[in-house]
């Protein structure tokens, strides 16, 4: 049987490789390894987005089921750095409080929050506190290699140039037959393939210590990392296609103001930077030449990525719904 080819090796590719895989199917992924969105030193897993506190369509039954498959791998054994105690949401006045509420669905774990409750010390100037007792972070390059080590699946390291339904063509020539291709590609491969997508750079700053012990978001966010912390926003216009990360100086600025706006930093060090692209504009599912796609996730990698994988899998599988799904 020829195996089910997975183009991209970010957290996209490597959840549907590993649900395919539970299935019973052969798995290669084809990863040229320029995937940085996926390793993300703290991805936050918050359901309430943004500033208006807005929830994404699933994102109810995508965080529990992310928690449980990265329970059930690190039960397996892989070392995945990451914290559950939360996520904290300070708003700076009645306006945007109402906003969240507005926004806020049925069956949302969130408790509003006098500042003074808060376990840990905020800046000034804070209305209230939206504290999301779900939430937490991944470290996102642990869980990523975690999930795609764990598939079992066959992992070229390699560009794909060209791909039909039925076979992958690599960049030194070679053609992969394929039972399924599913392409996965993040800002990176998408940019590549000449798919649509709106592209934008995220900063992070590494930070010598947790300036909280849970995650803190409003306009920037400061949580927990493997080692210390980190303190990280989106500054950069939205592109219409990847361009390769640099360090932004002109947001380091804003930045620091944005973090400082959250909690006191006075005794904070700064270690060192990361910058990587995600791409919005979801897709999931087959295109009309019979090819398969899990991209366009943005800032929801972790939150959806792996219950769309496994819907996706399922798909590709056959299996019957609700077969597939679970970790």
């Amino acid at each position: 049987m020829s195996p089910v080819v997975v183009i991209g090796g970010g957290v996209a590719g490597s959840c549907v490789a590993y649900f395919l895989a539970r299935a019973g199917r052969p798995v290669t992924v084809v990863d040229a390894g320029i995937h940085a969105a996926s390793t993300v030193p703290s991805a936050l897993l918050n359901p309430v987005r943004g500033q208006a506190g807005r929830v994404p369509e699933r994102a109810l039954e995508g965080l529990p089921f992310t928690w449980t498959l990265l329970r059930a791998l690190v039960t397996a054994g892989f070392d995945i750095p990451h914290g559950a105690a939360g996520v904290y949401r300070p708003v700076p006045d009645e306006k945007t409080r109402a906003k969240f509420d507005r926004h806020r669905p049925d069956g949302l774990d969130a408790q509003w929050q006098n500042p003074a409750q808060v376990p840990f010390a905020l800046t000034t100037g804070h209305t209230a506190v939206l504290y999301l007792p779900q939430g937490g972070w991944v470290d996102g390059a642990a869980f990523t290699r975690a999930v795609r080590e764990a598939s079992g699946a066959t992992v070229i390291r390699a560009r794909a140039t060209a791909w039909t339904a039925a076979s992958v063509t690599l960049h030194d020539g070679r053609t992969l037959p394929a039972a399924h291709v599913v392409h996965c590609g993040g800002s990176v491969g998408t940019t590549w393939a000449g798919l649509d997508g709106t592209h934008r750079a995220g900063t992070m700053l590494r930070l010598h210590r947790a300036a909280t012990p849970a995650p803190v978001s409003f306009g920037a966010y400061l949580a927990p990392a493997a080692h210390g912390g980190v303190l990280g926003a989106t500054f950069e216009a939205p592109a219409t296609r990847w361009r390769p990360e640099v360090l932004p100086l002109t947001s380091l600025e804003w930045l620091l103001r944005k973090g400082l706006a959250l909690v006191p930093l006075m005794d904070t060090a700064v270690t060192g930077a990361w910058s990587g692209t995600r791409v919005s504009g979801l897709v999931a599912g087959p295109d009309t030449a019979g090819v398969w796609h899990l991209r366009g996730l943005g800032s929801q990698g972790f939150l959806l990525g792996p219950l769309l994988a496994a819907e996706l899998a399922g798909r590709i599988a056959r299996h019957g719904a609700g077969d597939g799904l679970s970790p």
